[in-house]
């Protein structure tokens, strides 16, 4: 179901932001870990930019498909909107009741693409496996960060984050 455009390059020529599945296939065992936590709950927190440059927060349901993290939102959605003017977003897992977190608090951030209304093919992909209600905006997103915080040994605070072109960076904090 991939439709990529070109990838994004910073300023010293590295990629800025990967699919899902490349991301995944360099570390899938943080990937398997961040796929299980937003499996745990049907909604978590997105971060858009409005257009005077301030945050939105809002809620959204996410999926992991055919090697990617997509976005389905409804027509004309303030977040839609956001993101078609500003592509950049930062995803926050739903932490469930209590303080447990099992798993770890998880974020992703990254650029939204749209997928355009004549990619009927990637559209209808998404449509079967998801079952929207039509219409609806459908964007893929390209991983800029992903973060894991956790708690090990109910003694230390552990940050794993991944950035493109890099390991998995561990820090550790008692």
């Amino acid at each position: 179901m991939s439709t990529h455009a070109d990838t994004h390059t910073d300023t010293d020529g590295r990629r800025d932001g990967v699919p899902w599945g490349e991301f995944a296939a360099a570390e899938p065992d943080l990937a398997r870990t961040v796929e299980e936590r937003f499996a745990a709950h049907t909604h978590h927190v997105l971060a858009t930019l409005r257009k005077d440059g301030s945050p939105r927060t809002t809620g959204l349901e996410v999926r992991f498909l055919d090697g990617e993290l997509w976005f389905g939102m409804m027509p004309g959605s303030m977040k839609a909107l956001d993101l078609r003017r500003d592509p950049r977003f930062s995803l926050q897992a739903n932490p469930g009741e209590g303080t447990t977190m099992g798993g770890g608090d998880v974020r992703v951030a990254g650029r939204a693409v749209e997928v355009p209304k004549d990619d009927t093919e990637t559209r209808a992909r998404y449509v079967e496996e998801v079952e929207p209600p039509e219409p609806f905006h459908l964007f893929r997103t390209e991983v800029t960060e992903v973060v894991r915080t956790s708690v090990e040994d109910e003694k230390y605070l552990v940050v794993q984050v991944w950035k493109p072109g890099a390991p998995v960076r561990t820090l550790k904090r008692t």
